[in-house]
Protein backbone atom coordinates (compact mmCIF):
# COMPACT_ATOMS: atom_id res chain seq x y z
CA UNK A 1 0.00 0.00 0.00
CA UNK A 2 1.02 3.39 -0.95
CA UNK A 3 0.08 6.96 0.36
CA UNK A 4 0.25 9.65 -2.32
CA UNK A 5 -1.46 12.05 0.30
CA UNK A 6 -0.83 15.86 -0.31
CA UNK A 7 -0.50 15.25 -3.79
CA UNK A 8 -2.99 16.55 -6.28
CA UNK A 9 -4.36 13.25 -7.96
CA UNK A 10 -4.86 14.67 -11.58
CA UNK A 11 -0.67 14.99 -11.35
CA UNK A 12 -0.70 11.45 -10.94
CA UNK A 13 -3.44 9.85 -12.68
CA UNK A 14 -4.33 12.48 -15.46
CA UNK A 15 -7.46 14.00 -16.66
CA UNK A 16 -10.21 11.62 -16.08
CA UNK A 17 -8.05 8.94 -14.55
CA UNK A 18 -6.77 8.09 -18.05
CA UNK A 19 -2.94 7.05 -16.23
CA UNK A 20 -5.10 4.18 -14.79
CA UNK A 21 -6.45 3.15 -17.94
CA UNK A 22 -2.76 2.84 -19.53
CA UNK A 23 -1.92 0.70 -16.55
CA UNK A 24 -4.79 -1.51 -15.95
CA UNK A 25 -3.95 -2.49 -19.65
CA UNK A 26 -0.47 -3.42 -18.99
CA UNK A 27 -1.14 -4.78 -15.25
CA UNK A 28 -5.04 -5.58 -15.48
CA UNK A 29 -6.54 -5.61 -11.60
CA UNK A 30 -3.71 -5.06 -10.64
CA UNK A 31 -4.13 -1.59 -8.93
CA UNK A 32 -6.86 -0.25 -7.06
CA UNK A 33 -6.87 3.09 -5.56
CA UNK A 34 -8.77 4.60 -2.71
CA UNK A 35 -8.62 7.87 -1.32
CA UNK A 36 -5.13 8.91 -0.94
CA UNK A 37 -4.22 5.25 -1.09
CA UNK A 38 -2.57 3.03 -4.19
CA UNK A 39 -3.27 -0.67 -3.24
CA UNK A 40 -1.20 -3.34 -5.45
CA UNK A 41 -2.12 -6.56 -5.76
CA UNK A 42 -0.16 -9.35 -8.01
CA UNK A 43 2.84 -11.63 -7.78
CA UNK A 44 5.40 -10.41 -6.02
CA UNK A 45 7.24 -9.45 -8.86
CA UNK A 46 4.45 -7.18 -10.11
CA UNK A 47 4.15 -5.25 -6.85
CA UNK A 48 7.55 -4.47 -6.35
CA UNK A 49 7.95 -3.40 -9.81
CA UNK A 50 5.04 -0.89 -9.80
CA UNK A 51 6.11 0.40 -5.52
CA UNK A 52 9.29 1.10 -7.65
CA UNK A 53 7.47 2.88 -9.94
CA UNK A 54 4.79 4.84 -8.21
CA UNK A 55 7.00 5.72 -5.65
CA UNK A 56 9.07 7.60 -8.66
CA UNK A 57 5.50 9.14 -9.91
CA UNK A 58 4.80 10.37 -6.80
CA UNK A 59 8.37 11.97 -6.02
CA UNK A 60 8.26 13.95 -9.47
CA UNK A 61 4.33 15.19 -8.43
CA UNK A 62 5.51 16.60 -5.16
CA UNK A 63 7.71 18.62 -6.59
CA UNK A 64 4.99 20.31 -8.07
CA UNK A 65 5.25 18.75 -11.91
CA UNK A 66 2.49 17.36 -14.21
CA UNK A 67 3.03 13.73 -15.37
CA UNK A 68 1.84 13.55 -18.69
CA UNK A 69 0.31 10.35 -20.35
CA UNK A 70 3.50 9.93 -22.25
CA UNK A 71 5.78 10.46 -19.23
CA UNK A 72 4.06 8.14 -17.17
CA UNK A 73 4.14 5.47 -20.12
CA UNK A 74 7.90 5.80 -20.22
CA UNK A 75 8.27 5.26 -16.91
CA UNK A 76 6.07 2.45 -17.08
CA UNK A 77 8.65 1.22 -19.78
CA UNK A 78 11.51 1.53 -17.71
CA UNK A 79 12.78 4.76 -19.67
CA UNK A 80 12.83 6.36 -15.74
CA UNK A 81 16.43 7.96 -16.41
CA UNK A 82 15.56 9.64 -19.56
CA UNK A 83 12.70 10.55 -18.63
CA UNK A 84 14.64 12.41 -15.27
CA UNK A 85 16.86 14.02 -17.03
CA UNK A 86 14.93 15.00 -19.60
CA UNK A 87 11.23 16.73 -18.56
CA UNK A 88 11.15 16.70 -14.94
CA UNK A 89 12.67 20.49 -15.35
CA UNK A 90 14.08 21.23 -12.30
CA UNK A 91 15.48 24.99 -13.23
CA UNK A 92 14.01 28.21 -11.13
CA UNK A 93 12.99 30.11 -12.72
CA UNK A 94 12.13 32.45 -9.85
CA UNK A 95 11.14 32.94 -6.75
CA UNK A 96 8.51 34.63 -5.29
CA UNK A 97 7.96 36.83 -2.89
CA UNK A 98 7.07 34.34 -0.18
CA UNK A 99 10.33 32.35 -0.89
CA UNK A 100 8.20 29.68 -3.13
CA UNK A 101 10.15 28.72 -6.53
CA UNK A 102 8.59 28.81 -9.85
CA UNK A 103 9.71 26.12 -11.66
CA UNK A 104 8.58 24.01 -14.95
CA UNK A 105 5.67 21.52 -14.54
CA UNK A 106 5.55 19.71 -17.48
CA UNK A 107 7.70 19.04 -20.50
CA UNK A 108 6.11 21.98 -22.88
CA UNK A 109 6.55 24.27 -20.03
CA UNK A 110 10.42 23.35 -19.65
CA UNK A 111 10.67 23.78 -23.35
CA UNK A 112 9.13 27.53 -22.93
CA UNK A 113 11.59 28.43 -20.30
CA UNK A 114 14.65 26.48 -22.15
CA UNK A 115 13.94 28.41 -25.45
CA UNK A 116 13.19 31.73 -24.04
CA UNK A 117 16.69 31.66 -22.24
CA UNK A 118 18.09 30.71 -25.97
CA UNK A 119 15.89 32.21 -28.25
CA UNK A 120 15.39 36.19 -28.69
CA UNK A 121 11.71 35.49 -29.78
CA UNK A 122 9.74 33.02 -28.16
CA UNK A 123 5.78 32.21 -28.94
CA UNK A 124 3.64 30.15 -26.84
CA UNK A 125 0.55 28.67 -28.23
CA UNK A 126 -1.75 27.25 -26.11
CA UNK A 127 -4.79 27.28 -24.05
CA UNK A 128 -5.66 28.86 -20.78
CA UNK A 129 -3.82 28.02 -17.88
CA UNK A 130 -0.71 26.65 -19.25
CA UNK A 131 1.77 28.96 -17.17
CA UNK A 132 2.33 31.23 -21.20
CA UNK A 133 1.78 34.23 -19.11
CA UNK A 134 3.26 33.66 -16.11
CA UNK A 135 6.27 32.30 -16.61
CA UNK A 136 6.94 34.69 -19.53
CA UNK A 137 6.82 37.39 -16.59
CA UNK A 138 8.78 35.00 -13.95
CA UNK A 139 11.46 35.05 -16.73
CA UNK A 140 11.57 38.81 -17.46
CA UNK A 141 12.15 39.01 -13.60
CA UNK A 142 14.48 36.82 -12.87
CA UNK A 143 16.71 38.38 -15.52
CA UNK A 144 15.49 41.74 -14.45
CA UNK A 145 17.29 40.61 -10.65
CA UNK A 146 20.48 39.75 -12.88
CA UNK A 147 20.83 43.30 -14.03
CA UNK A 148 20.79 41.38 -17.51
CA UNK A 149 17.99 43.65 -18.45
CA UNK A 150 17.15 47.12 -17.69
CA UNK A 151 13.45 46.81 -18.45
CA UNK A 152 10.46 44.88 -18.84
CA UNK A 153 7.44 46.03 -20.95
CA UNK A 154 4.43 44.10 -20.67
CA UNK A 155 1.77 44.61 -23.50
CA UNK A 156 -1.74 43.17 -24.39
CA UNK A 157 -3.97 44.30 -27.26
CA UNK A 158 -7.30 46.07 -26.04
CA UNK A 159 -10.35 43.93 -27.67
CA UNK A 160 -12.64 43.20 -25.35
CA UNK A 161 -16.53 42.59 -25.63
CA UNK A 162 -16.80 45.44 -28.46
CA UNK A 163 -15.72 48.45 -25.74
CA UNK A 164 -12.69 50.47 -25.58
CA UNK A 165 -11.35 52.06 -22.88
CA UNK A 166 -12.88 54.98 -22.68
CA UNK A 167 -16.33 53.57 -22.09
CA UNK A 168 -14.19 52.63 -18.22
CA UNK A 169 -14.80 55.23 -15.37
CA UNK A 170 -11.62 56.57 -13.78
CA UNK A 171 -7.90 57.85 -15.35
CA UNK A 172 -5.96 56.09 -17.34
CA UNK A 173 -4.40 53.52 -15.10
CA UNK A 174 -7.87 52.98 -13.83
CA UNK A 175 -9.31 51.97 -17.24
CA UNK A 176 -6.19 49.79 -18.02
CA UNK A 177 -6.01 47.93 -14.96
CA UNK A 178 -8.89 45.19 -16.10
CA UNK A 179 -7.39 44.31 -18.89
CA UNK A 180 -3.62 43.93 -17.25
CA UNK A 181 -5.13 42.08 -14.19
CA UNK A 182 -3.39 38.65 -14.67
CA UNK A 183 -0.01 40.39 -15.58
CA UNK A 184 -0.48 42.36 -12.09
CA UNK A 185 -1.34 39.57 -10.39
CA UNK A 186 1.98 37.63 -11.68
CA UNK A 187 4.21 40.54 -10.52
CA UNK A 188 2.02 41.02 -7.44
CA UNK A 189 2.84 37.44 -6.95
CA UNK A 190 6.92 38.00 -7.69
CA UNK A 191 7.59 40.99 -6.23
CA UNK A 192 4.96 42.27 -4.18
CA UNK A 193 2.62 44.79 -4.54
CA UNK A 194 4.87 47.21 -3.26
CA UNK A 195 7.85 46.43 -5.07
CA UNK A 196 5.82 46.62 -8.37
CA UNK A 197 4.24 49.98 -7.92
CA UNK A 198 7.78 51.42 -7.46
CA UNK A 199 9.20 49.98 -10.49
CA UNK A 200 5.83 51.00 -12.57
CA UNK A 201 6.85 54.42 -11.29
CA UNK A 202 10.31 54.93 -11.96
CA UNK A 203 9.96 53.11 -15.35
CA UNK A 204 11.66 49.82 -14.58
CA UNK A 205 8.40 48.02 -15.62
CA UNK A 206 6.06 49.41 -17.82
CA UNK A 207 2.45 48.01 -18.97
CA UNK A 208 0.55 49.39 -21.47
CA UNK A 209 -1.65 48.25 -24.31
CA UNK A 210 0.06 47.37 -27.50
CA UNK A 211 -1.04 50.79 -29.32
CA UNK A 212 1.40 52.44 -27.26
CA UNK A 213 4.40 50.54 -28.53
CA UNK A 214 4.29 52.28 -31.89
CA UNK A 215 7.02 54.67 -32.93
CA UNK A 216 9.73 52.83 -30.12
CA UNK A 217 12.92 51.16 -29.76
CA UNK A 218 12.92 48.56 -26.65
CA UNK A 219 16.67 48.46 -25.58
CA UNK A 220 17.97 46.05 -22.65
CA UNK A 221 14.79 45.02 -22.08
CA UNK A 222 12.08 41.56 -22.21
CA UNK A 223 9.28 42.72 -24.05
CA UNK A 224 6.32 39.89 -23.64
CA UNK A 225 3.04 40.56 -25.59
CA UNK A 226 0.21 38.62 -23.93
CA UNK A 227 -3.36 37.25 -25.60
CA UNK A 228 -1.43 37.99 -29.29
CA UNK A 229 -4.14 36.23 -31.07
CA UNK A 230 -6.08 39.10 -30.68
CA UNK A 231 -3.84 41.22 -32.97
CA UNK A 232 -3.68 42.19 -36.31
CA UNK A 233 -0.76 41.40 -38.71
CA UNK A 234 -0.11 44.83 -38.81
CA UNK A 235 -0.31 44.99 -35.16
CA UNK A 236 2.69 41.60 -34.61
CA UNK A 237 4.45 43.25 -37.37
CA UNK A 238 4.72 46.40 -35.55
CA UNK A 239 5.69 44.45 -31.74
CA UNK A 240 8.50 42.30 -33.25
CA UNK A 241 9.91 44.64 -35.12
CA UNK A 242 10.54 47.06 -31.90
CA UNK A 243 12.90 44.87 -30.24
CA UNK A 244 16.54 47.15 -30.16
CA UNK A 245 19.52 45.61 -29.13
CA UNK A 246 20.09 42.90 -26.05
CA UNK A 247 16.34 42.52 -25.98
CA UNK A 248 14.01 39.62 -25.99
CA UNK A 249 9.98 39.10 -27.60
CA UNK A 250 7.97 36.47 -25.52
CA UNK A 251 4.68 36.03 -27.67
CA UNK A 252 1.70 34.41 -25.69
CA UNK A 253 -1.82 33.40 -27.05
CA UNK A 254 -4.68 30.99 -27.33
CA UNK A 255 -5.46 30.68 -31.45
CA UNK A 256 -8.63 28.96 -30.32
CA UNK A 257 -9.88 32.13 -28.70
CA UNK A 258 -9.91 34.80 -31.62
CA UNK A 259 -12.25 37.84 -30.92
CA UNK A 260 -11.13 39.63 -33.85
CA UNK A 261 -13.78 39.64 -36.17
CA UNK A 262 -12.88 37.69 -38.83
CA UNK A 263 -10.89 35.40 -36.83
CA UNK A 264 -8.61 34.72 -39.60
CA UNK A 265 -7.31 37.93 -39.06
CA UNK A 266 -5.61 37.09 -36.44
CA UNK A 267 -1.56 38.43 -36.66
CA UNK A 268 -0.99 35.02 -34.37
CA UNK A 269 -1.85 32.63 -37.04
CA UNK A 270 -0.16 35.05 -39.15
CA UNK A 271 2.86 35.05 -37.52
CA UNK A 272 2.70 31.44 -37.07
CA UNK A 273 2.72 30.65 -41.05
CA UNK A 274 4.67 33.35 -42.03
CA UNK A 275 7.65 33.04 -39.08
CA UNK A 276 7.74 29.26 -37.85
CA UNK A 277 11.02 28.74 -40.00
CA UNK A 278 12.49 31.86 -39.36
CA UNK A 279 16.37 31.01 -37.82
CA UNK A 280 16.03 32.38 -34.18
CA UNK A 281 12.55 32.30 -33.89
CA UNK A 282 11.07 29.58 -31.87
CA UNK A 283 7.53 28.25 -31.57
CA UNK A 284 6.39 26.43 -28.93
CA UNK A 285 3.25 24.92 -28.23
CA UNK A 286 0.98 24.13 -25.28
CA UNK A 287 -1.82 21.48 -24.66
CA UNK A 288 -4.64 20.64 -22.13
CA UNK A 289 -1.60 18.24 -20.29
CA UNK A 290 0.40 21.43 -19.38
CA UNK A 291 -3.16 22.82 -17.44
CA UNK A 292 -1.93 24.01 -13.82
CA UNK A 293 -4.94 25.08 -13.03
CA UNK A 294 -8.09 23.44 -10.94
CA UNK A 295 -8.20 19.91 -12.43
CA UNK A 296 -11.44 20.34 -13.98
CA UNK A 297 -9.95 23.07 -16.56
CA UNK A 298 -8.02 20.54 -18.07
CA UNK A 299 -11.40 18.50 -18.73
CA UNK A 300 -13.29 22.03 -19.55
CA UNK A 301 -10.53 21.92 -22.39
CA UNK A 302 -10.88 18.69 -23.83
CA UNK A 303 -14.35 18.89 -23.67
CA UNK A 304 -14.86 22.13 -25.94
CA UNK A 305 -11.76 20.56 -28.26
CA UNK A 306 -14.09 17.77 -28.76
CA UNK A 307 -16.91 19.36 -29.33
CA UNK A 308 -14.95 21.96 -32.00
CA UNK A 309 -14.27 18.87 -34.10
CA UNK A 310 -17.48 17.58 -33.93
CA UNK A 311 -18.64 20.57 -35.40
CA UNK A 312 -16.19 20.72 -37.96
CA UNK A 313 -16.85 17.05 -39.01
CA UNK A 314 -20.83 18.17 -38.79
CA UNK A 315 -21.88 16.34 -36.39
CA UNK A 316 -23.81 18.80 -33.67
Amino acid sequence: MLSFAGVDSLSLFGPGDRHLRVLDELHPGVVVVRGDEIILKGSDDEVRGLTDFFGDVIQIAKKGRMVTERDFRRLLEGEAGSFSAQAVGEQVAVVTKNGHSIRSRSPHQKEYLDAIAEYDIVFAIGPAGTGKTYLAVASAVAALKRKEIDRIFLVRPVVEAGESLGFLPGDFKEKLDPYMRPILDALYDMLGAERTTKYQDNGTIEIAPLAYMRGRTLDNAYVILDEAQNTTRTQMKMFLTRLGSNAKAIVNGDITQVDLNPPSGSGLLEAQKILENVDGIRFVYMTEEDVVRHRLVQRIISAFSRNGNDEKNGRT
